[in-house]
């Protein structure tokens, strides 16, 4: 079978195995040192050196020197990295709607004026709001929603 080259099988590539969602999902909380991230997951140090490296590699993260002796580094959200936070969002938003980890709904707030946020897809040219059902391509193609 031909694997699909596609802006999504791309983006799996680099961001698509469970530990490195989860790896970006600390650092978006706010943990960014090896240490923290490893404690928090409980993943092994192999693993998580792996992962780091990957998303440093494909420009998720950068690494930033933080101590000289011994040479340590934190972990930062790049361009490209912070880009992929309504990812995150919509993933726990669709977990939670979906009552996938048996906890109460997460809210996210804007830190600014404490209310909550949304995630949704909007039509740039008439600002409406589109449902799944009325997404095409560019080669006009609905998009399967079934």
């Amino acid at each position: 079978m031909q694997r699909a080259n596609d802006s999504i099988s791309a983006a799996l590539a680099v961001i698509g195995d469970r530990w490195s969602l989860l790896v970006l999902r600390g650092v978006f909380r706010g943990l960014h040192r090896f240490g923290e991230l490893r404690d928090d997951l409980g993943i092994a140090s192999n693993l998580l050196t792996t992962r780091l490296n990957r998303l440093v590699e494909q420009g998720v993260l950068e690494k930033v020197q933080y101590q000289d002796r011994p040479v340590r580094f934190e972990y930062r959200l790049t361009d490209a990295g912070r880009d992929l936070s309504p990812v995150l969002v919509s993933l726990m938003q669709w977990g939670d709607a979906h009552q996938m980890s048996g906890n109460a709904p997460t809210t996210l707030v804007h830190a600014t004026c404490g209310a909550p946020i949304e995630n949704v897809t909007r039509c740039t040219q008439c600002r409406e709001d589109v449902d799944a059902t009325a997404i095409r391509n560019t080669n006009d193609h609905q998009l399967e929603t079934t």
